[in-house]
């Protein structure tokens, strides 16, 4: 048999002890630091311990610890371990109190209880002159384990105060979590992410949004997993901005103000781990081993949560246990969120404050409060609830009919905080009263849906509103503004004008308020009237102008003619009755439009400079060089071939004087395009323009020629110039000796509308042929009648024999 090592015990020096605490602080950190899942799943504190029944009296209010932020130099305290009565293992209770790191408690400020006597299982004490902390500890009945806690108490008081703001701390922290979890298990999980963004914002919780994505149960395992899921907001997570509700923008100023205890806001973890092996490493021995406990209120008990198993062999473990500090009462600060006006009817008022996560996840806040200024002079206290899934306090039934408010009416949250009395922030309060509304003067107009402003009610009150007409309904569309206003989108369309009522409903009140108004036709919209100087017409921009009858300027009046539409404007074409709106002069001058209805609009009248003008004085036409064998001859001096070249020359009339910079527009009909033409100026008065139809038209340009002077940006009346025709290519004219007919040959032939000479030949529509045969012309001439235009026509000569054909032609072509 193999002989067993004997191993020789190290003797155990300072420097030996030093290092071997570095190592197992070490492990412990790496242990328990709460950066992943991985690391923190071992020391959660997840495991049941036993529970303590405590309450605290400070003058003449008792209150169970969980309804208690501080304790008080003189307040009673008494401690009871919830013990099972099956409980085999006796434990003593030790109350300690610290007065600092520094400063060792003396002897009589730890007081213990035997709790499995029933005579002495209470500790009953009044809280010191001096003391800062106060931990409880749950010690094995063995010989010498409470003078080891004592001793360790008195020996290094300052790992033990750390301890207890450590725990205390981490209490805080887990209340929070535990109400959001709380929250997020009682809901419907299509409810979670609406008011997940109103709790994290109420707690000042970080989310992994992925984990609301899950269903119920596994959606509150995967929050509770660990920081990476979710974890308390402060300096030192990563990003604010990551948060589900958004990044709350005074959340810096917060976490900077926060004095220490920092109402649930300081907190590196989340509060399910902290290192308190590190802190409590040095006092474990061969006998004892102090765990941490955390103390988690319910059910007016406080529970106790380890995150070590307990020993029952040596070393025997301790449990920690921290109440609250004994320092003087710190308020929490509340901010208002909204400044606008809250409706004191309203069905479940919230009153929305933030700045104080641990006022909605922890009973400190009692008998809470909304006292309200009445009308009468007296004050109305209304109960109010903390609700972290609706961002504040809700406030209760404030009964029927309302309480007329004071006017300018502040009510302030009020209650308690713990012991100490506390006067919250204040709030802006309306309450809906009869017949308040009044129209802000806006005409309701029918055919469309029409913006209406009402003033003088409770804006944030109304529930519904309904536009009324013979007792028909409809719903209309309506906010609430910042300023107390109601901003309507009131639908008129397919109603005629004439009486309607708006019908308004506010919380609290049983009957609707009732505004009678009445709707109109919609009144036309008159932009201005503009004409030149010298005109006799001008045009009106709006809209509904088909309501306009006339425009007076001065003693002239202008009678509606034509009606159009320009994108979303109307036009009217309107002229004047006599011959004296000619010598309007130039000015910005002001009219009175009469509409049907007989009402009368002020219209601004702007009179602008007289148009230019010119008139001709002579045309050329240069004909174009064609392969044409038989020349055409027009019937009419204005008649202008497209393939020609028209110069033409005009003359200033009136004031006007030519440019260099002045251009002749001109057009064909409505067939063919438009042209602005240079000028070539004689002098100021006479210019001489050159158009070359084909080119400056366009190929299927015919009809009516016009001509107007454009000078700048303004343009004169139109002028004729002439008739723009297409001529067909007559490539020869034979005639037969003897023969009855003749053969006309050419292209475009279907340009001819018939040809007359001996007899009518018509020629069908579409024709494409290159020949026809008309009757031999008696005087030997035949008219060619053109299609652009109705007395447009040709003539051509017709050879009398074959033979002489091709001579004349050729001798007419020199």
């Amino acid at each position: 048999m193999a002989k067993r090592a004997t191993r020789v015990p190290v003797p155990l020096t300072p420097s030996r002890l030093r290092t071997a605490l570095r190592r197992v602080a070490l492990a412990c950190l790496l242990l328990i630091a709460p950066t992943t899942l991985l690391r923190a799943e071992g020391n959660a504190f997840d495991l049941a311990g036993p529970s303590l029944r405590v309450s605290v009296t400070h003058g003449e209010v008792t209150l169970p610890l969980s309804q208690v932020p501080n304790l008080s130099s003189g307040d009673r305290i008494r401690v009871v371990a919830d013990l099972p009565v099956e409980q085999s293992a006796h434990y003593r209770m030790v109350l300690a109190f610290l007065r600092g790191a520094t400063n060792p408690p003396p002897k009589e400020w730890l007081v213990e209880a035997r709790t499995w006597k029933a005579k002495e299982a209470a500790i009953d004490v009044r809280v010191p002159e001096g003391a800062q902390q106060a931990l409880v500890f749950l010690v094995p009945d063995t010989g010498g384990a409470l003078d080891a806690v004592a001793k360790a108490v008195r020996e290094q008081p300052g790992a033990f105060v750390r301890a207890s703001q450590e725990l205390n701390q981490a209490m805080l922290d887990r209340t929070r979590l535990e109400t959001f979890l709380d929250q997020v298990r009682r809901r419907d999980p299509t409810d979670v992410a609406r008011i997940s963004p109103k709790l994290a914002d109420s707690l000042a919780i970080k989310l992994d949004s992925a984990c609301l994505l899950r269903q119920t149960d596994p959606r509150a395992a995967c929050l509770a997993q660990s920081g990476n899921a979710a974890v308390l907001a402060d300096s030192q997570t990563s990003s604010i901005a990551q948060t589900l509700a958004g990044a709350p923008a005074n959340i810096a100023l917060q976490l900077s103000a926060t004095p220490q205890g920092g109402f649930g806001y300081y907190s590196g973890y989340i509060g399910v781990v902290r290192d308190l092996a590190r802190m409590l490493g040095a006092f474990q021995s061969a006998q004892l081993r102090f765990i941490p406990a955390l103390s988690v209120p319910r059910d007016g008990r406080i529970e106790l949560l380890l995150n070590t198993v307990p020993s029952f062999r040596k070393p025997q473990s301790v449990l920690v246990a921290a109440l609250p500090t004994v320092a003087p009462p710190t308020l929490p600060v509340l901010s208002v969120k909204s400044a606008d006006p809250l409706c004191l009817t309203r069905p479940g008022l919230v009153l929305p404050v933030g700045g104080a996560p641990l006022v909605f996840s922890t009973d400190y806040p009692r008998a809470m409060s909304l006292r309200v200024p009445t009308a009468a002079g007296t004050m109305l206290d209304l109960p109010v609830t903390a609700s972290p899934a609706d961002g504040g306090f809700v406030v209760g039934d404030v009964g029927t009919p309302p309480v007329p408010l004071a006017v300018g009416a502040e009510a302030r949250l009020q209650g308690y905080w713990g012991f100490q009395p506390f006067d919250g922030p204040r709030f802006r309060l309306v309450s809906p009263a009869p017949n308040a509304w009044r129209a802000d003067g806006s005409t309701l107009v029918v055919g469309r849906e029409t913006p209406l402003v009402l003033a003088g009610g409770a804006a944030s009150c109304v529930s519904d509103v309904w536009l009324e007409r013979d007792g028909a309904r409809r719903p209309v569309t309506w906010t609430a503004e910042a300023d107390g206003t109601l901003a309507l989108k009131v639908p008129l369309t397919g109603i005629e004008p004439g009486p309607v009522a708006l019908l308004i409903r506010s919380h609290g009140v049983d009957q609707p308020s009732r505004l009678d108004l009445r709707a109109y036709a919609e009144a036309a919209r008159l932009t201005g009237f503009a004409f030149h100087a010298g005109d006799r017409a001008g045009t009106l921009t709006g809209t509904r102008l088909d309501q306009v009858r006339t425009l007076q300027v001065g003693a002239i009046t202008f009678r509606a003619k034509k009606l159009g539409r320009d994108g979303t404007t109307d036009r009217l074409d309107m002229a004047a009755e006599a011959s004296a709106a000619e010598e309007i002069k130039a000015g910005e001058l002001s009219g009175s439009a009469t509409l049907a209805d007989g009402r009368s609009v002020r219209v601004p009248v702007r009179v602008m400079p007289a148009r230019p003008a010119a008139t001709v004085i002579a045309t050329s036409l240069e004909p174009a060089a064609s392969g044409a064998a038989v020349p055409l001859a027009l019937a009419r001096p204005d008649l202008v071939p497209q393939d020609a070249r028209l110069t033409f020359s005009v003359r200033a009339a009136g004031a006007t004087r030519f440019t260099s910079r002045d251009r002749i527009e001109v057009e064909a009909g409505e067939t063919g395009g438009s042209a602005r033409l240079p000028v070539r100026l004689q002098d100021d008065r006479v210019a001489i323009a050159t158009l070359d139809p084909a080119a400056a038209l366009g190929d299927a340009a015919r009809g009516p020629l016009r001509f107007r002077l454009v000078q700048g940006e303004v343009a004169g009346d139109w002028k004729p110039l002439g008739t723009l025709v297409r001529l067909p290519r007559i490539s020869s004219i034979t005639c037969a000796t003897d023969a009855a007919t003749c053969t006309l040959t050419g292209s475009g032939l279907f340009l001819l509308r018939s040809i007359t000479g001996g007899g009518e030949t018509a020629i069908a529509d579409g024709f494409t042929g290159g020949t026809i045969e008309v009757p031999r012309p008696a005087d030997g001439r035949l008219t060619l009648h053109l299609r652009d235009a109705q007395d447009a026509a040709a003539t051509v000569s017709v050879p009398q024999t074959a033979a002489t054909a091709a001579s004349e032609s050729s001798r007419q072509g020199q």
